[in-house]
């Protein structure tokens, strides 16, 4: 019996992106399970099935069902228009877990195949033929020791290979920090990892070189505001560490980035093989902005600032900041990395986060943001040229 396609987990976000109903998947996928226990691609498309229906802990355990399976998978793709294939490293994990490459692949001639690893799996002996070869893990602390591993096994891999997992484990928020804190035209404030007890014993004072409150907090390997707060006395402090089992978090001084309308605006810029692009720019009358819950849907004003952000990028922002850029750029190391930043009023750049793994879609509505459907062929055409000149490198 020849094996079903995988679906990929662009197609099963979108579906849940649009608030679809995925269970009649789910039937078919675990159908495919029981009539046979070793289909890696029912197994896989069913782990992000899993996940992305709010089963985290039960999609982990079939994601590691899957792997253990089969190592390697296909990308569903049309080779007689492929002009690069691109060979994908990943590791086990949540869907922040590895860089979503496969969002790029949109209108693209690139045949796509995806290889799980681990420390204890290593490389297969079988490995897909490829052109490039692109290190999708992230940095977390969950994923060093794979990193570390990554490192040592492709040194001398073959083939161009895209994103060092060295300079990847270097993304640390307090890592980060310490690359940027010096660099002209960047605000950035002092990160620092400290575990529960220390912080409650010795308050946020003795970590942040003598800044008080208020601070912000998160879970060490957080994302997307997951446990995320803006702590404005000891008290709250106490609050926040007395609700949470977390052993160790972030802090850092607040920075109040609202714009002169009282707004807060963030933009998320990707760095492909030196060159910025804007992913998106959001406006929220909340200090924590993410894309999902601000305020662009209600607010056609909004869109109206991020479409000429968009279409004006390269002669305004770009410009504006592009030493900063640059400097960013030689200083992380990596082919493809994302910035999710902010302007203070002042002109400085407020940088919150840097990584390799930032969602890039073109799921948005044609009706409500027609402008995205524009830029985002944009990112996807930068990403598919970077892996030509690697290709011919």
């Amino acid at each position: 019996m020849t094996e079903e396609q995988l679906i990929g987990v662009p197609t099963l976000m979108r579906m849940a992106f649009d608030g679809e109903d995925m269970s009649a998947i789910g039937v078919d996928l675990f159908r495919r399970i029981n009539a046979d226990k070793h289909d890696a691609n029912a197994l896989l498309d069913a782990a992000s099935y899993l996940i992305l229906t709010g089963k985290l802990q039960e999609g982990l355990a079939v994601q590691g069902i899957a792997i253990q399976t089969r190592q390697v998978y296909e990308y569903p793709r049309d080779m007689r228009h492929a002009s690069i294939k691109l060979l994908l490293v990943l590791g086990p994990g949540d869907l922040m877990a590895n860089s979503p490459v496969e969002f790029l692949m949109e209108g693209q001639r690139v045949a796509l195949d995806l290889l799980y690893v681990t420390p204890e799996l290593g490389f297969p002996n079988d490995i897909p033929e490829h052109d490039v070869l692109m290190v999708a893990v992230a940095e977390s602390d969950a994923n060093q020791a794979l990193l570390t591993y990554l490192t040592e096994a492709l040194k001398a891999w073959p083939k161009p290979v895209l994103n060092s997992p060295q300079k990847i484990a270097e993304l640390s928020r307090d890592a980060v920090f310490a690359k940027l804190s010096n660099l002209p035209g960047v605000m950035i404030p002092s990160t620092v990892r400290v575990e529960r007890s220390d912080l409650a014993r010795d308050g946020v004072a003795f970590y942040l070189s003598g800044e008080s409150y208020p601070i912000i907090i998160r879970p060490i390997d957080s994302h997307a505001g997951e446990g995320l707060e803006k702590i404005e006395d000891q008290q709250a402090l106490h609050a926040y560490l007395a609700q949470s089992n977390v052993a160790r978090f972030f802090i850092s001084k607040f920075v109040d980035y609202a714009s002169r309308d009282g707004q807060y605006r963030k933009y998320r810029l990707m760095l492909i093989d030196g060159r910025a692009y804007v992913s998106h720019m959001a406006i929220s009358a909340r200090w924590m902005v993410h894309y999902l819950n601000s305020d662009m849907l209600e607010r056609a004003d909004y869109r109206l600032e991020e479409k000429n952000c968009m279409e004006n990028f390269d002669s305004t922002f770009n410009i504006q900041h592009h030493s900063v850029l640059v400097e960013m750029y030689k200083r992380f190391g990596l082919d493809y990395v994302g910035i999710d930043c902010a302007e203070t009023q002042n002109g400085q750049l407020l940088i919150f986060e840097v990584d390799s793994n930032m969602v890039v879609h073109n799921m948005d509505s044609a009706e409500i943001f027609p402008y995205k459907k524009v830029q985002m062929p944009k990112i996807f055409r930068a990403f598919s040229q970077l892996l030509e000149s690697k290709k011919r490198a």
